[in-house]
């Protein structure tokens, strides 16, 4: 079995370098509900058995551009791990700190963020084990935070998993067999 895991296309959207949190969490939203730049992205040439996408409309749109034939499914399981302001105020602060500061939460669990690292890791063995027992060559177009958490989980299932990176551009894929 054969399954490549692809990180979404580049999200068409522009990002200032100062929020507040209001200002953060909103420009969050307006990311998720963002198209993607319309560009080819290449994955294998093989028959994909199923083509599995998370709930986010950016993997339905980069999986149409990859032109492969194979049914779309689609599951919140591999959606991006959702990042929320840390703190709240009104002072402008920059991208960077809130972006630094919501993984961190996300990282030590704390409820601050609509999900830990616990919550993530248990959606991503979720998933790792549904590709288990699918025993079907698919692809999977998810997220570049989320990736890490479900190679990590692939691996404990018994895949072996080629190149990984610390951070996957967009288009950048993975491939995983068992």
């Amino acid at each position: 079995m054969k399954i490549i895991i692809i990180r979404h296309g580049k999200v068409n959207y522009n990002w200032n370098k100062w929020y507040n949190s209001e200002g953060f969490d909103q420009v969050c939203r307006e990311y998720d509900e963002a198209p993607i730049v319309e560009e080819q992205y290449i994955v294998p040439d093989m028959e994909y058995q199923n083509i599995i996408i998370s709930g986010l409309s950016r993997t339905y749109d980069t999986a149409k551009n990859l032109q492969v034939k194979g049914k779309f499914k689609s599951t919140d399981l591999i959606n991006e791990v959702p990042l929320k302001s840390s703190l709240d105020t009104k002072v402008k602060l920059p991208l960077w700190f809130w972006n630094i500061s919501g993984r961190l939460q996300w990282f030590f669990n704390s409820s601050r963020q609509v999900e830990g690292r616990r919550q993530t890791r248990r959606r991503a063995r979720r998933f790792a084990k549904i590709l288990s027992k699918g025993n079907r060559d698919c692809l999977v177009v998810t997220h570049g935070f989320f990736m890490h958490a479900l190679l990590k989980e692939m691996k404990k299932e018994g895949f072996e998993i080629g190149k990984t990176h610390s951070k996957y551009k967009n288009g950048e894929f993975v491939v995983a067999e068992k």
